[in-house]
């Protein structure tokens, strides 16, 4: 997940905080003191993450394009130069133009704001941005929300109670909520010092670039691997208190499935695995702050000096065209498999599914797949000409039928009328009569149209009573009965209105 720091480098960013021995700092100082601290944390933890620098005032600028070198980003930091007023706006299309240009709408991004607060004066000011929303064109909209996936984190080299004081609070949690709301609003605790900037961006650390570490098992095999970007709690709306569900920190292989067989399935999100050993060699040789395309690749041949599971992993499943499948929780799987960024460098991917026992269904149930050595038969054949996949659902499926569906008026009133045409033939069309009545009670039932069962019961009672003298004497019994039917399903009860159930032919016998 890449990430773009924009900082704010407006007049207001120089003003004096605090006399420290002989040296006045600025806020401007707090802040690069800050990502400083930031950007040596994620040298350290986040190698292999894309980071861009961005300054602005009243115009934007991008200072470091996105790259993994942290001593870059570390040095333009520091020839930072001071400019004129702020404006958010402006800066926000900044960071939509550099975003959309080199990763696209379908990449998710987290933004730093570096601010100290302040809002901007008269037009281009984040106060009349926000008041003027609802009265833009298209061709002057508001950059926010972004057309890509966006968490964004607002850092404020100032104290909340300076920020109350004005309505600069309000106008940056209306930003945040405008972002998404998939962020936090960072300001500083205490005295306006480098001790508190250092808190603050520690906060900021913890909150978003903490690196997820865990194991990896597959049977007595084990490894040690990080996360890339961290696997975010997952919230499943379920019926009562939906709970969040968060990846596991031993990620256990439960078994092996061919590409064609797992085909291209629906997964929330997709993240890198690096086994620690390949982290700690790139470490000690200083590896991964370079733009070498091969980093990866370099790592690995590294790690191969001792024995590493994960790397034997990749390397298995990139030959043999397989992928693994790897549970993450109870009832929440994915899979782990090898991704090409480039033909000279593929990473390790973990890609997770949706919770549950079923996340791809032409799979079945996760927990009834098994090992080949297990059936009684090889299920791909002797020669590989056939698959088990996909598994064929014991019920069919509601597309596989005839779905009764009333969009219009006409299409209810035909389904009754063609009712009424065969229960004036009773008995000889005794079976399509109970057919089309059975299709209209499960319809009925399933849209919990009441009022339709009770309404179609008293219309067939109504045909009871209008019957001629030289009708079958058949047709009352049969008509009578499936309007008490009707009528039982239209209360709800569910001994009665059991949408499996059908309703069938009255019992009698006129042979005599």
């Amino acid at each position: 997940m890449p990430t773009v720091v924009l900082m704010d480098v407006s007049l207001s960013m120089t003003r004096p905080v605090s006399l420290d021995g002989s040296e006045e700092f600025q806020r401007k100082n707090l802040a690069v003191h800050g990502l400083n601290m930031l950007f040596e944390h994620m040298a350290a933890n986040y190698r292999l993450e894309f980071t861009s620098l961005m300054a602005f005032s009243s115009l934007w600028e991008l200072l470091v394009p996105f790259t993994r070198d942290y001593n870059a980003l570390q040095e333009a930091l520091s020839v930072i130069e001071d400019y004129d007023k702020t404006c958010i706006e402006l800066a926000l299309n900044g960071v939509s133009n550099v975003v959309l240009q080199e990763w696209g709408s379908a990449c998710p991004c987290q933004v730093v704001l570096v601010t100290d607060g302040s809002l901007g004066i008269g037009k281009g000011s984040l106060r009349h941005s926000l008041q003027t929303l609802k009265g833009r064109g298209e061709d002057k909209k508001f950059p926010l929300p972004f057309s890509f996936p966006t968490k964004m984190f607002i850092v404020c080299v100032a104290n909340a109670e300076e920020l109350q004081m004005t309505d600069a609070m309000d106008n940056l949690e209306e930003l945040l909520r405008l972002s998404g709301g998939d962020g936090q609003i960072f300001t500083m605790e205490g005295p306006l010092c480098m001790k508190s900037a250092q808190a603050m961006f520690g906060r900021l650390i913890d909150y978003a670039y903490s690196p997820f570490h865990a194991v990896l098992h597959c049977g007595n095999l084990s490894s040690d691997v990080q996360v890339f970007p961290r696997p975010e709690p997952l919230w499943v709306d379920e019926e009562v208190e939906p709970m969040p569900r968060t990846v596991s920190t031993d990620l256990e292989i439960v078994g092996f499935i061919e590409i064609a067989d797992i085909s291209s399935p629906p997964v929330i999100s997709r993240h890198l695995i690096l086994p620690i050993a390949v982290i700690k060699e790139v470490d000690e040789v200083g590896a991964g702050a370079t733009e070498e395309p091969e980093e990866e690749a370099s790592a690995s041949q590294m790690a191969g000096k001792s024995p590493n599971f994960c790397v034997l992993l990749h390397g298995s499943l990139k030959v043999e065209g397989m992928v693994a499948l790897v549970q993450l929780g109870p009832d929440w799987y994915g899979m782990l498999h090898s991704q090409a960024d480039s033909k000279k460098k593929s990473n390790l991917m973990m890609s997770l599914f949706e919770p549950g026992p079923e996340p791809l269904p032409w799979l079945g149930k996760i927990s009834h797949l098994g090992p080949i050595s297990e059936a009684v038969e090889n299920p791909y054949g002797e020669d590989d000409s056939k698959s088990p996949f996909p598994v064929q659902p014991s019920a069919k499926r509601s597309y596989a039928q005839n779905v009764t569906v009333w969009i219009k008026a006409s299409g209810l009133q035909t389904d009754v009328q063609k009712i009424l045409r065969n229960a004036r033939k009773l008995p000889d069309k005794t079976q399509t009569f109970y057919k089309e009545l059975n299709r209209l009670r499960k319809a009925a039932l399933a849209f919990g149209f009441w009022e339709l069962l009770k309404g179609v019961a008293e219309l067939l009672e109504r045909e009871c009573t209008l019957l001629p003298d030289s009708a079958h004497p058949d047709a009352a019994f049969q008509l009578s009965h499936a309007a008490q039917q009707l009528k039982l399903a239209s209360t709800g009860d569910s001994q009665y209105a059991a949408f499996d159930h059908n309703i069938a032919p009255m019992h009698t016998d006129f042979s005599s």
